[in-house]
């Protein structure tokens, strides 16, 4: 008997609201795109998120990135500007953080040098990164031919060079470059190995350019050699001689847990012996910590402003449910006197709230999956759907059925039945 009654009281509101189809439509218009901008927002949000913690964990999490930083020319910084300027990490400060430091698994050395790269008719601006071997597992990068630099590389001074994949493209086009001689500068290398894409992590590379893909691998004895500690750059006619041993020294530890307290140690230790404020710490730990963090409050902002339109939606659904109310005024004196209880009109107009909130929400969960999908396809922007995102904006629009369906439902149950007989 009460299910008979239940399912007669949902068929009354869903053919009462056949019966105004536009005006149905374009209610749950509201719903279906306060549901998608949810979904399709926080999927943008968590794609760019994404990408940019897949960064940083290329850095590793359990390495300490020490970087060459030239100091700030105002006067009373203590810089003193000279033809040549000097500044930066330089070997002795390799020599006493290997002593020193009990964590480290590895301490790995980087120098870069800008260069213009050649052969044949092909030209790239490229940068070289001199480094030794341990280079390649620190920084997590991933060989497409070839090999990388050797310990016997280095010890031998070869002029070998594995090139990266952007710097392969523009130079040698469809040709192999392998076993091929390229121009670095005023040097020949002989390219050994060709590097698989990879992004372009901030700290990793060349000390300017964060473009990974357009660096030159070379063995640090070599560099050093060859092209010595000064780079000379010529800029809008001027020219930039600078001195600098060493752009980078990547310390790789032993845990994760060894990585606050070893960053406080090596900014102690280079701060005893350098003057100037010539270096940086850069801890990739801290950087993911304080962009989960980041993302946490960007996706409560984009959140926040989506569900604002779901907000309006139930106000959309609120003002036409009262005006439905006021339009069948005599319908619900008619069902009274008929023997219809309170709790039976009142749920009908639940029901057809919630079937306006729940067809909105379905509706905009589909256009929420697909938006983030020609996101992506148009404009490369990575996007990424998550079933909370999905989950949350349904559950929301049921909820605003309910809550925004509640007054002009309890409205519509309080009638006084021979009032609402009376009303023509």
């Amino acid at each position: 008997m009460i299910r008979g009654s239940l399912l007669r009281t949902v068929s009354l509101g869903v053919r009462s609201l056949t019966l105004h189809k536009l005006r149905s439509a374009l209610t749950v218009l509201g719903i279906i795109f306060g549901v998608s901008s949810v979904i399709s927002m926080l999927s943008i949000g968590e794609g760019a998120n994404f990408e940019a913690q897949e960064e940083i964990k290329k850095l590793g999490s359990q390495n300490v990135i020490l970087k060459s930083k030239k100091p700030s020319e105002d006067v009373g910084s203590g810089y003193e500007q000279t033809e040549v300027t000097a500044y930066g990490l330089k070997r002795l400060d390799f020599e006493r953080i290997e002593a020193t430091l009990p964590t480290l698994k590895s301490l790995v050395p980087m120098r870069s040098i800008p260069v213009d790269g050649r052969y044949k008719q092909q030209k790239v601006d490229a940068q070289i990164v001199a480094t030794t071997p341990e280079y390649f597992e620190t920084t997590n990068l991933t060989l497409a031919r070839g090999r990388f630099l050797t310990h016997n590389d280095l010890d031998m001074l070869r002029p070998i060079c594995v090139l990266g994949s952007a710097a392969a493209r523009s130079l040698y086009l469809a040709e192999d470059p392998l076993g091929t001689e390229v121009k670095l500068g005023v040097f020949y290398f002989r390219v050994v190995g060709v590097l698989e894409e990879t992004g372009a992590a901030t700290g990793t590379g060349g000390s300017e350019s964060s473009d990974r893909n357009r660096d030159v691998y070379v063995p640090l004895t070599t560099a050093l050699k060859r092209y010595g500690d000064l780079t000379v750059r010529i800029t809008s006619g001027s020219q930039i001689r600078e001195k600098v041993e060493l752009h980078q020294i990547i310390c790789s530890l032993t845990s994760d847990e060894a990585v606050p307290a070893t960053a406080q140690a090596l900014r102690g230790l280079l701060t005893r012996f350098h003057n100037k404020n010539d270096f940086e710490v850069l801890v990739p730990l801290e950087l993911l910590e304080q962009k989960e963090r980041t993302k946490r409050i960007f996706n409560i902002v984009l959140g926040s402003i989506a569900a604002i339109s779901l907000l309006v939606g139930g106000i959309g659904i609120m003002n036409i449910m009262l005006a439905s109310v006021l339009e069948r005024t005599r319908e619900i004196g008619v069902r009274r006197a008929l023997g219809a209880k309170r709790r039976d009109i009142m749920l009908q107009f639940l029901v057809e709230t919630v079937v306006l909130s729940t067809a909105g929400g379905i509706l905009g969960v589909a256009l929420g999956i697909a938006i983030p999908y020609v996101v992506e396809a148009s404009s490369g922007m990575k996007t990424i759907v998550t079933p909370w995102s999905v989950l949350l904006s349904f559950g929301i629009s049921a909820a605003v059925g309910v809550i925004f369906g509640l007054y002009p439902a309890r409205r519509a149950a309080e009638m006084d039945p021979i009032e609402a007989l009376r009303r023509e």
